[in-house]
C-alpha cells in the first residue's frame, strides 16, 4: 500500500494501463479551455490583427497551433458531448441542442478518475445532470447570473458595464484550480460563456471599435455588421483575460511544465453562415496545445484533427488505453512531430439547433463535401443570430435586392443537395464545384467516403426532422412546439463503435 501511494504521488501510476507495460513519459495534468461560439480566425494567433488576445497568442507561442482542427457539429451542447465521449453526436444520444448526455454514455473523465486523476469542471455546463458524477467537482456558472438559451432567447445576464469573471462564466476557474489536491494529477474542464450572444457594450475596459472588424466575404460590410463584430470581439477579449488568469495560476503553483493545456471552441461564431453550418466558418476551431518540454514551442501542425480525437488522446497520454466505444483517433504523434498525419478525413454533422436541419460533411486537406438532406429549407442561422443586427441588415438588403450572391446563402431555398469545395483555392467555400465535370471524380470519392463513415458509425437516415422552435424571420419563439427525443441504442460497454 505504501508503494502504491508513492507511485501515485510521483504521477507514475500504472492504474488503467496494461499490466507489465511501462509508462514511457510522465502523466500530464490536463486543462481543457472551451470558448463558446468563437471562430478559429478571430484571435491574433490565427492571424486576426484586430482582436486583442495576448494570452491566447502567448499560448500559441509556447505550444502548437493546429491549422486544420474541426469540431464534429457546429452546435454547443452536442459538440461538448462529442468531446467528452469521443463519439460523433449521432452516436451519443445527445445530437440535438439541449439534449442532455444520457447516463449510459461513457466519457474519458471517469477513466481518468479511475487512473488516479482529480477531475473538475467549472463554468458553462450544458451537458445535463446524468454525467455530473463523472467529475469529482462541478462548479456551474452562477444560475442567478446565467441561463441556457431559452424560448425567450436569453443566454446571459450581465450587469451593466461590468467586466467581471462571473459574466463570462469563468468566476470559478482559478478557485477550482486552487482547490485541487496537491498529491494527484488533475483534469480540468473550463468552459466559458463568451463569446456567445447576447452582447452588451462595455464588457471590457477598452472596447473594440467598428473599425477593428475584419469582415469575411459572406457578410456585408455595413455599420451594423461592424458594430456587431466589435461587441463579439469584446467578449473574446474578456475570455482571453480569464485564459491568462489560468495560465498565471499554473505558473504560481509551479505546475505549468507538467500540464497540457488545450484551448478550443465548441463551434463557429454566432453569425449568419457560421454557427450551425457545415462550412469551415462553422466547424473549424482554434486548437492550441501547450505542454512544455513535450510539444515544441511556436510550432504549427497542418494535419487534420477532430474534436472526437481528444478523448482517446488524453487517455493515451495519461497511460490509459482508449475505450472501444471511442470513434476518434489518438493524435498524440502530432504533438511531437508537426508533420505527422493520423487521419485523411474529418467528418461533421448538422442536426436540429432551433430549426429543422439535417446535413453531413466530410473534409480532406483539400476538399470539402456537404450533403444537405434539408435542402428544401433555407440555411437559417441560430435564433439568437436571427435576432442580431447583422441578420436584420442582411434581411433588409436581401429584400431590396442589394445583397451580393456570396452573402445570400441564408436566404436560398431550395439549396443545393450537394456541395463540393476546393478549400485550398477557395477557403471561404463560395464556389460550389459539385456540378463541374472536372471534379466528378473528387465528388464521387468524397461522397463514397461519407457513406462509408455513416455505415461505420451507424448514422441513421434523416427521417422526419424535428420541427422549428423559432420563427425564421424574427427569431421569436413559436407556440406549442413539441420536440420529442428519438430513441437511441445505449453505448454498450466494450462494444465496437
Amino acid at each position: 500500500m505504501r508503494l502504491l501511494a508513492l507511485i501515485l504521488l510521483l504521477g507514475g501510476s500504472m492504474v488503467g494501463a496494461h499490466a507489465g507495460e511501462p509508462t514511457r513519459r510522465p502523466r500530464p495534468n490536463v486543462v481543457i479551455i472551451i470558448a463558446d461560439d468563437m471562430a478559429r480566425e478571430d484571435c491574433g494567433a490565427y492571424g486576426n490583427p484586430r482582436v486583442r488576445t495576448p494570452n491566447i497568442d502567448w499560448l500559441a507561442r509556447e505550444g502548437m497551433r493546429f491549422d486544420r482542427a474541426f469540431i464534429t457539429t457546429s452546435s454547443c451542447s452536442p459538440s461538448r458531448s462529442s468531446i467528452l465521449t469521443g463519439r460523433y453526436p449521432h452516436a451519443t444520444g445527445a445530437e440535438e441542442l439541449h439534449w442532455p448526455l444520457p447516463a449510459d454514455q461513457i466519457t474519458f473523465v471517469e477513466r481518468l478518475k479511475a487512473a488516479g486523476y482529480w477531475t473538475a469542471a467549472a463554468g458553462k455546463w450544458h451537458l445535463g445532470p446524468a454525467v455530473k458524477n463523472r467529475f469529482d467537482l462541478v462548479r456551474e456558472a452562477n444560475p442567478s447570473g446565467f441561463s441556457s438559451i431559452g424560448r425567450n432567447g436569453a443566454t446571459k445576464r450581465m450587469t451593466a458595464g461590468g467586466s467581471g469573471a462571473a459574466q463570462a462564466g469563468c468566476d470559478q476557474w482559478v478557485p477550482v484550480l486552487k482547490q485541487r489536491p496537491r498529491d494527484r494529477p488533475f483534469f480540468l474542464w473550463l468552459a466559458s460563456l463568451d463569446p456567445h450572444r447576447d452582447y452588451e457594450p462595455h464588457s471590457i475596459p477598452e472596447p473594440h471599435t467598428p473599425a477593428d472588424a475584419v469582415i469575411p466575404p459572406y457578410l456585408p460590410d455595413t455599420p451594423e455588421v461592424r458594430a456587431d463584430l466589435a461587441l463579439y470581439y469584446d467578449e473574446i477579449g474578456r475570455l482571453d483575460h480569464h485564459v491568462g488568469e489560468v495560465l498565471a495560476e499554473l505558473d504560481r503553483q509551479g505546475v505549468a511544465g507538467e500540464t497540457l493545456v488545450l484551448f478550443l471552441s465548441d463551434n463557429g461564431r454566432p453569425f449568419p453562415r457560421c454557427k450551425t453550418t457545415l462550412y469551415d466558418s462553422g466547424i473549424a476551431t482554434p486548437f492550441l496545445v501547450r505542454w512544455p518540454g513535450h510539444v515544441p514551442a511556436g510550432s504549427r501542425c497542418g494535419g487534420l484533427v477532430s474534436t472526437v480525437d481528444i478523448a482517446p488522446t488524453v487517455l493515451k497520454l495519461a497511460g490509459v488505453e482508449p475505450l472501444p466505444t471511442f470513434q476518434g483517433k489518438d493524435f498524440g504523434p502530432m504533438l511531437t512531430d508537426p508533420t505527422a498525419r493520423v487521419r485523411e478525413l474529418v467528418f461533421a454533422e448538422r442536426n436540429w439547433h432551433d430549426y429543422a436541419a439535417h446535413g453531413r460533411a466530410v473534409r480532406s486537406e483539400r476538399f470539402k463535401y456537404i450533403r444537405n438532406d434539408d435542402a428544401s429549407l433555407p440555411l437559417t442561422p441560430p435564433a439568437d443570430a436571427v435576432r442580431s443586427p447583422t441578420y436584420r441588415a442582411m434581411q433588409r438588403m436581401n429584400r431590396a435586392g442589394t445583397l451580393p450572391t456570396a452573402q445570400r446563402a441564408c436566404f436560398l431555398s431550395p439549396r443545393p443537395r450537394e456541395e463540393l469545395y476546393d478549400v485550398n483555392a477557395d477557403p471561404n467555400e463560395l464556389v460550389n464545384l459539385a456540378g463541374d465535370p472536372k471534379f466528378a471524380g473528387d465528388l464521387a470519392r468524397m461522397r463514397a467516403a461519407l457513406r462509408g463513415w455513416e455505415q461505420e458509425t451507424n448514422d441513421p437516415p434523416a427521417g422526419t426532422l424535428t420541427p422549428d422552435e423559432f420563427d425564421r424571420e424574427t427569431g421569436a419563439a413559436l407556440p406549442n412546439v413539441v420536440r420529442p427525443r428519438r430513441p437511441r441504442k445505449p453505448a454498450a460497454k466494450g462494444a465496437k463503435p
